[in-house]
């Protein structure tokens, strides 16, 4: 199977990672396929559906001077710093139903992380938390990866035409407590656990990535690598509809570009 595998440990602001994503569910409109591996600079983001405003403190995050952005896809809020982030995009037809593509994907991840060393498995099928329930980590859905029963891996999915796009943090050390710092009224207890405390060793973003594409390839063959003129276009196109990710009216109202 044809796909393109993009894999930098660069990282981008997360308004850039978020139109980059975009650009690629656009292409898998066309009927292309794509994985990509990528960083944050570190950065607070919510998921599409939050009541951001009432949910999240203003004054603490700009108090903390952090960077925050909305995600396209659902799902709550995140504290990007020490992570790997996947994107896959491709048409719907390839990887089935939400929740078909939703397991397939998180089955390449938990093996991913079993070659790294630590005892992954994806988390019974539970009811799913509502968008007040507190972090993305504060508890794994059903289907997601998790590790000593906490969750190692939050994934968010979006439908757009013949196409989907799922992406997702694999913690790689710290925690999401940051979130919690920024939350209104009650939090939940942060259920997260790093790939580190999940091995009991350090492990970089390369070693992360290199388990990923092996299981990635173990599912569609070896993929294609794209040249640095395709990824500077898909770079500048993104930059062109990042607007929408830095606005501040999607941000904290999710009303800007839809």
């Amino acid at each position: 199977m044809a796909y393109y595998l993009w894999s930098s440990p660069r990282p981008f602001p997360g308004w850039l990672n978020m139109a980059v994503d975009v650009t690629l569910l656009d292409r898998a409109e066309t009927g292309e396929r794509w994985v990509r591996m990528y960083a944050w600079e570190p950065t607070l983001s919510f998921g599409r559906h939050e009541p951001v405003e009432r949910r999240y403190d203003a004054a603490t995050i700009a108090a903390l001077g952090l960077a925050v952005v909305r995600r396209p896809t659902g799902g709550r809020a995140v504290w990007h710093a020490d992570e790997l982030t996947y994107a896959v995009a491709a048409p719907i037809d390839e990887l089935g139903s939400l929740q078909d593509a939703y397991r397939r994907i998180h089955v390449w991840l938990r093996d991913a992380l079993r070659a790294l060393g630590a005892a992954a498995e994806l988390a019974p099928k539970t009811r799913a938390a509502g968008i007040d329930a507190g972090a993305c980590f504060a508890s794994p859905a059903g289907g997601e990866v998790v590790a000593a029963g906490r969750k190692v891996v939050g994934s968010a999915q979006l439908r757009q035409g013949t196409a989907m796009l799922q992406h997702g943090s694999i913690l790689l050390d710290g925690d999401q407590a940051m979130v919690a710092r920024v939350t209104r009224g009650d939090v939940p207890p942060d259920g997260s656990i790093s790939l580190r405390h999940a091995v009991g060793r350090a492990v970089s973003w390369e070693d992360a990535a290199a388990a990923v594409r092996e299981c990635v390839q173990a599912a569609w063959g070896s993929p294609m690598l794209p040249e640095p003129e395709l990824i500077g276009r898909l770079v500048a196109r993104a930059h062109a509809i990042g607007a929408r990710f830095r606005s501040e009216r999607w941000i904290w109202a999710g009303a800007a570009g839809g």
